[in-house]
């Protein structure tokens, strides 16, 4: 299983990831889910991977080596080429649904799911950073500030502190904070889900750094993280008066 979040605040974006992959209970490993698309001077765009390893797999190799061209004579489409976040997530969910067409029957008819989502975020130019998810039909939807995160894998322990403290208004540190309170959420409630957590961090101030980091399973903020929030929520569940229809006499 997989847990991978997308935030995209005011002050920028920020895309986690976790690295536990399973077969079954006896086949458990680690596979990174933070794909690097593109990287130039121009821009940058990540994508964040969660389904059927193959199919990730061959939709990312379909990507690098570029999609057919649609004219004669044309160069092959690539993402380094296209001119904003749009066109690139109309590309991936073109690699996706190709990707089905060709691999897709032969898993179905072996019974085995070859469902893949994505999370492809980044910034082009001087354009606004912007964040969508592809589904595995192709499909795809776009982060806006109503909802200002979007979740692939194992979205439901890690949803219901998303839901009541994330707001597009939110300071990037806080999200980053939020964003692994919700992994730790997760991990602690499914086991197939699990650390390394890989950490991308980009500001909407290009003036700003991007932040690369990855949350080993000893990463000191991470366990102090777990800890404290672990004995805030008791502190918190402590001050709260039973209920009433639980008096007796």
């Amino acid at each position: 299983m997989t847990y991978c979040i997308g935030i995209n605040v005011r002050d920028g974006l920020i895309m986690m990831s976790d690295t536990r992959t399973n077969a079954g209970i006896d086949n458990i490993s680690s596979y990174r889910k933070m794909h690097l698309l593109a990287d130039g001077p121009d821009r940058l765009i990540m994508c964040l991977s969660a389904g059927n390893l193959s199919m990730t797999q061959h939709v990312l190799g379909q990507l690098a080596e570029g999609l057919e061209a649609k004219e004669p004579d044309a160069r092959r489409r690539i993402i380094a080429d296209q001119p904003s976040m749009f066109r690139v997530t109309q590309l991936v969910g073109e690699a996706v649904m190709k990707a089905d067409a060709e691999i897709g029957a032969g898993l179905r008819a072996a019974d085995i799911s070859g469902g893949v989502s994505l999370l492809v975020g980044g910034r082009i130019g001087g354009g606004p950073i912007r964040l969508f998810l592809v589904y595995s039909a192709g499909n795809f939807i776009e982060c806006l500030p109503e909802s200002p995160f979007l979740q692939i894998g194992e979205r439901k322990y890690g949803k219901p502190i998303l839901d009541r403290t994330m707001n597009y208004d939110t300071e990037l540190e806080e999200a980053v904070k939020v964003g692994l309170l919700s992994f730790d959420s997760t991990i602690r409630s499914n086991l197939s889900v699990g650390l390394p957590i890989d950490v991308l961090v980009i500001p909407a101030n290009a003036a700003r750094p991007v932040i690369r980091r990855r949350i080993e399973v000893d990463d000191p903020y991470f366990q102090n993280l777990s800890v404290r929030w672990s004995m805030m929520l008791n502190e918190a569940r402590a001050t709260i008066p039973d209920p009433p229809f639980m008096r007796v006499g």
